[in-house]
């Protein structure tokens, strides 16, 4: 909390942070201290939820929400763990405070959102506990309307019950860059009810899933966490509505489809569904993480997994507890696959089989750097055909690996394998070792610096079409295909996007031109100050 002036919007007054809550008529109890009375200062004890306390409390402080954050959001935070009986939203704080109605339910939320950091609208969202016991809210109108929202979606108010509009949801994932598979929707949806049944289809190109609940606050709350949300990241994004069907009719129980209730039946002709070890990696803020996020407050002992939010009375349905089912989604693939997961602390990569004669740090800066933010770079001085790539964490390495393993550079096929080291060392200081260690964690073409950035939704495999952007006005067609020409690589096609000539896509001979391209291009001056920006696309002219 800094000393600056903010305008609270519960409070309705100007004041430094010291006289935060001054005014205000609701009250916040600490164990052991006397409830501030109405124009007490609330502020110091507020101050004291920004230290992290370690005591578990029903009450939940939830921290770095959006500017435009909806009560409906914070409240679908909570939701799937147990009743919320009250909110206090600081939207000028960019803070809430959700009690929930037992301890247990509380530390089942902080304890999941500790090891899967809640993501709203590409923003790392904070969770941990309150040093207050109780919430206790004042009348006003942000008030009422955070207690409306609550009446609206908490189960316990069937005074006033919101029904779904239906118990079947239908769920389109966009992007799907990596396999999606029937097992992996179970264990994401399964945190928000009893699972009935689920189809899985292809329709107008798109991975589909049609997925039934036991009931409609099941599926309404699920639809409220999980739409808009990546399974991994920057990719296979959840995109869900309510579906007008009210139930749905399995006949197989297979890759496709799945009747819990049922589990007697055939399995069909079906056959069996492709695996790919990119599955294997473990991406966040996705939904699914291989690994507690960095900076998480609290390390929680297992007893903390929340269970499903309904247990299942069908033989056929097994729910394995979360969030360690979520947490550790991908890795039975890539142990079944021999493909290397990287535990959480390791971020060098050892790559071989690389081209002496050609091969740079800045070279390997740049095209790692399409997968994450490269830190050191340091090409081995008695055995330059190898190499070292520390990545600024554990994900972004897990990411670079399996998007450039096989793939062809300078002429050879990259051999990448995790590092033992954990750090690349520079050399001493007077040991200069011709150039072949760079320290590039200071450089401003890092991808992924800023939280939730754009690039994220952009991570796709090599390919020989690449995306050009930041063009200027005055460049045209014909310069940029003489650019890339340049290079000796072949230019196939090329097409300005229509309504922003900013960019463009050039596809080049072979994905392995188009890496060549990728490193010789990205930051080309242009000119008039603009740098050019290269990576692979997803499309094809």
């Amino acid at each position: 909390m800094d000393g600056s002036v903010h305008h609270d919007i519960t409070v309705g007054t100007k004041r430094g942070s010291d006289e935060l809550f001054s005014n205000a008529s609701y009250i916040m109890s600490s164990t052991g201290q006397e409830s501030s009375n109405a124009n007490g200062n609330d502020s110091k004890k507020f101050k004291g939820d920004i230290r992290g306390p370690s005591l578990p409390s029903r009450v939940i402080h939830i921290r770095k929400l959006p500017n435009d954050i909806t009560e409906t959001e914070v409240i679908s935070l909570g939701l799937p763990f147990g009743d919320i009986t009250n909110l206090l939203l600081l939207k000028a704080k960019n803070q809430a405070f959700l009690e929930m109605n037992s301890e247990e339910a509380a530390q089942n939320m902080v304890g999941y959102y500790s090891t899967m950091m809640p993501v709203i609208r590409h923003q790392p969202v904070y969770v941990q506990f309150s040093n207050h016991k109780e919430l206790k809210t004042d009348n006003s109108p942000n008030q009422e309307r955070a207690q409306a929202a609550l009446r609206a979606l908490s189960s316990s108010h069937v005074d006033t019950p919101v029904a779904a509009p239906s118990t079947v949801l239908r769920v389109v994932v966009e992007n799907l860059l990596y396999p999606v598979t029937l097992d992996a929707l179970c264990q994401i949806f399964s945190k928000f009810g009893t699972v009935l049944r689920i189809i899985i289809f292809t329709k107008n190109n798109q991975f589909q899933a049609l997925l039934q609940y036991s009931d409609g606050s099941s599926a309404q709350a699920s639809k409220l966490s999980l739409d808009g949300q990546n399974i991994y990241n920057g990719c296979c994004t959840l995109r869900i509505s309510f579906s007008k069907l009210t139930s749905l009719n399995v006949k197989y129980n297979n890759e496709k489809s799945r009747d819990f209730t049922r589990p007697e039946l055939p399995s069909g002709e079906s056959q069996p569904a492709m695996e790919h070890p990119a599955m294997a990696a473990a991406f966040t803020p996705g939904i699914i993480s291989a690994a507690p996020y960095a900076g998480a407050t609290h390390a929680f002992p297992p007893a903390f997994t929340i269970q499903p939010a309904v247990s299942s009375p069908y033989p056929g349905l097994t729910v394995p507890a979360l969030p360690g089912a979520l947490a550790s989604l991908a890795l039975p693939t890539a142990a079944r696959l021999g493909f290397p997961v990287i535990p959480a602390g390791h971020s060098v990569l050892l790559i071989s089989n690389l081209n002496p004669e050609r091969v740079t740090p800045h070279c390997l800066f740049i095209l790692f750097g399409v997968y994450g933010d490269v830190m050191r770079v340091k090409i081995l001085f008695n055995k330059k055909e190898n190499a070292l790539v520390q990545m600024s964490d554990s994900t972004q390495a897990q990411i670079a690996m399996s998007h450039l393993n096989g793939q062809r550079l300078h002429g050879k096929p990259l051999r990448i394998t995790l590092s033992k080291h954990t750090s690349v060392q520079l050399p001493r200081e007077g040991h200069e070792d011709q150039g072949l260690t760079k320290d590039f964690s200071s450089s401003p073409l890092h991808r992924f610096k800023k939280p939730g950035s754009k690039n994220y939704s952009n991570i796709f495999p090599p390919s020989a079409t690449l995306h050009l952007s930041n063009i200027p006005p005055s460049v045209v067609e014909d310069d940029l295909k003489r650019l890339f020409s340049s290079s000796g690589a072949a230019v196939k096609a090329f097409k300005f996007f229509q309504k922003d000539h900013k960019m463009a896509l050039i596809q080049m001979g072979s994905v392995e031109e188009a890496i060549d391209c990728l490193i010789q291009f990205h930051n080309h001056d242009l000119g008039e100050n603009h740098h050019l920006r290269v990576s692979f696309s997803k499309s094809s002219i």
